[in-house]
């Protein structure tokens, strides 16, 4: 179901060829560079900033946006369900908020691709591709490397560089990294550590929560911090062997920095204690909610991508123990930050000019299983269906797309891949559907290499 890696017709061939040099050992410069076109897709350019909220680990889709009350109960589960404001749709009883503003959302039930794998299906959820690691023995063989394809901020800050002091993207409020284990797919890969997104590591539920790499150290103003800065410019201009390659990248990282401390606007987005007691009461004081918080004011700042995950690697893994840990934590937490981000950004019109996209890597099994040693069952890794949720940007909410059959295993319509959400997420930026990204060893790539899901904008029937 993802589609082919390299996919061109003769007019990307040719803006690819013209855009790489053969035998380089770096990604063309120029490869971003694409002729726009005048006939787009619907939603084309509608959005702003995307906001992707991973739910690491992958969610039940019985459990949440997709329940099957008729199912025998082995498979059913324990929640009941809850009708919601779209007639004739039901959702899981522990999403009482979600339920009263599915006017806002599109959910889509028919997501499939084809790994099991976290590390693996990671790569794919976050990219639109599957990992260049072919399998191996163990998940040790498909860690994070700089062979893996540009993540989304990754992608977009190579398409369109930025020189403002803001990033193209921002992850937080954790790397996703388990022991020896690193997640692909969350970085720009091939391209390089330059256009890799700002991670941030930190817990702004935390009192003590601030970012050092944006605070100025004692003593130096941004007025002291320009004269440095313009002593350091004079001195360069009397050494032109400075202005060569073997410095450029040292240079490229300076002024990074002295853009992203100059940026007013992006320091104080991470200033949380700007807001009221009661706002950071709505998001939910906890780790998720929070971030939540963050998220939207790093939107406000013009992050165009911002990705928020709920948990640590595994946090929606529930093999063991899956009704309490999504009862007691899991939907709580994020039923309340969701309805309290999109409260705020339908109130400030930001949800206008924002994506939503909201997913995990994959689902979970139909079929309720209790592991070896264990004694309170969950349910497994799956990925032949599962459920997303879309909102913001022109995106029509309340509407579910697809069907599954009557365990939520399969597509019994048409079903969409990760490389269809890399597509409609780019499509949405308005980045070009010809924009094209060349690797080390100048190979070609379509970075929309999947289909628009149009649906999503016209309300259509699958």
């Amino acid at each position: 179901m993802l589609k082919p890696l390299y996919g061109l017709d003769r007019r990307g061939f040719l803006i690819a060829t013209a855009a790489g040099v053969a035998g380089t050992t770096l990604p063309s410069p120029t490869a971003g560079s694409t002729e726009v076109t005048t006939d787009q897709p619907i939603g084309f350019g509608q959005a702003k900033s995307v906001l992707i909220v991973l739910l690491s680990g992958g969610p039940s889709q019985l459990d949440t946006w997709d329940p099957k009350p008729d199912a025998p109960a082995e498979v059913r589960g324990e929640f009941s369900n809850r009708s919601t404001a779209i007639p004739g749709v039901a959702v899981c009883e522990h999403l009482p908020k979600f339920a009263e503003q599915t006017n806002r959302w599109a959910i889509i039930r028919t997501l499939a691709h084809r790994e099991h794998n976290h590390l693996l299906a990671t790569h794919v959820a976050l990219t639109g591709r599957p990992t260049p690691i072919p399998r191996g023995g163990s998940d040790l063989d498909r860690v994070e490397t700089r062979s893996d394809f540009p993540n989304y901020a990754g992608a977009l800050d190579f398409i369109r560089p930025r020189t403002d002091g803001i990033p193209s993207g921002v992850s937080l409020p954790n790397y996703l990294i388990e022991g020896p284990l690193t997640w692909p797919g969350q970085h720009s890969g091939f391209l390089g550590p330059k256009h890799d997104p700002w991670q941030i590591n930190g817990d702004p539920n935390d009192e003590n929560f601030q970012l050092q790499a944006l605070a100025m150290r004692d003593g130096v103003s941004r007025e002291r911090l320009q004269t440095r800065r313009q002593l350091l410019e004079a001195l360069d201009q009397g050494h032109p062997k400075l202005a060569g390659s073997e410095t450029s990248a040292l240079r490229d990282q300076q002024n990074l920095a002295y853009n992203l401390l100059t940026a007013g606007k992006l320091n104080q987005s991470f200033e949380l204690e700007r807001e009221t007691q009661e706002t950071r009461d709505r998001y939910g004081r906890n780790k998720f909610g929070q971030s939540l918080l963050l998220s939207r004011r790093l939107i406000e700042a013009g992050i165009p991508i911002v990705q928020a995950t709920m948990g640590i690697v595994q946090t929606w893994d529930t093999h063991v123990d899956n009704w309490g840990k999504l009862k007691n934590t899991l939907l709580p937490q994020l039923d309340q930050g969701l309805a309290a981000l999109t409260d705020d950004l339908q109130a400030s019109d930001l949800l206008n000019e924002t994506m939503l996209v909201v997913m995990g890597e994959f689902g979970r099994t139909p079929k309720v299983s209790t592991l070896p040693g264990q004694t309170i069952p969950g349910r497994d890794h799956w990925a032949h269906a599962y459920s997303g949720l879309f909102a913001g940007a022109g995106i029509q909410g309340g509407q579910v797309l697809g069907q599954t059959d009557t365990k939520a295993a399969y597509p019994l319509t048409k079903s969409w891949s990760p490389a269809d959400i890399c597509s409609t997420i780019f499509n949405g930026l308005g980045v070009d559907s010809n924009a094209v990204l060349m690797d080390p060893l100048s190979r070609p790539h379509h970075l929309l290499n999947g289909n628009v899901i149009t649906n999503l904008y016209t309300g259509a029937p699958v």
